[in-house]
């Protein structure tokens, strides 16, 4: 992205440095950037909570959302989380309602979203960023409900069976392309994307132009009911 402008505040209670948004270009097309980060050092880790957000990244994330709306922005979601922040503090701020909320308004929301998963999609963290027009992942990067080794522990009382667990998940990036569940796999550099991040950027940049070439090519009416009938094609299930 170019000339990137960082947003900040959800104006209702604070700021959450695990979600950062702005407005940004993309060849110089405008878009309404909003991505989760866990940070690499451990300060940067503790400042970004791990990558956890909290109600007010959620609630920030929509207003930036619906600032785009308003300015006929496209919306780009990047995802790495491994879930919405647990804490007393974020529950007691409404964490379930913010996430309820995001799902809400994002699947009909007038303007096109592209939503990637650069890392790690956890769960309804990752969903209340997620609701979009064209969901991409990374070719190594996982998207699950839960982590496995939290489900080997809640169905065989044993992490250690997280194995078994990953594979009825169905989490990969293959598994959920194959579902229908995702539209597009971007391909990674040889021995993963920490290996060559410029490549990476250069083939995630690709990805994002050629879908923001298909959207654009729709009308917003369109657009939302496609995304509807997608929402509801999900949750088809085999005796």
């Amino acid at each position: 992205f170019d000339e990137f402008t960082e947003l900040h505040g959800d104006r209702a209670y604070g700021d959450d440095h695990a979600i950062v948004g702005g407005i940004a270009k993309l060849d110089g097309q405008s878009v309404m950037f909003i991505g989760q980060q866990k940070g690499r050092s451990t300060q940067d880790k503790i400042k970004y909570n791990f990558g956890m957000p909290r109600p007010e990244g959620y609630r920030k994330a929509l207003r930036l959302m619906k600032m785009a709306e308003k300015f006929s922005m496209p919306v780009i979601t990047f995802i790495d989380t491994p879930g919405a922040y647990p804490g007393i503090g974020a529950e007691e701020r409404g964490q379930s309602e913010a996430i309820a909320k995001n799902l809400f308004e994002m699947s009909t929301l007038a303007t096109p979203i592209i939503s990637v998963v650069i890392g790690e999609g956890g769960s309804g963290g990752a969903l209340a960023i997620g609701v979009a027009d064209k969901m991409m992942m990374f070719e190594y990067s996982i998207y699950s409900v839960i982590s496995p080794e939290g489900c080997a522990s809640i169905l065989y009382k044993d992490a250690a069976k997280a194995n078994v667990a990953a594979e009825s998940l169905k989490l990969t990036s293959t598994h959920l392309k194959k579902e229908g569940l995702i539209d597009e796999i971007i391909a990674e550099p040889l021995g993963g994307i920490h290996r060559d991040p410029d490549e990476a950027r250069k083939l995630l940049k690709n990805a994002l132009k050629q879908q923001l070439e298909a959207v654009g090519k729709m009308t917003i009416d369109q657009l939302v009911q496609a995304r509807a009938e997608k929402l509801l094609s999900f949750g088809k299930f085999k005796e």
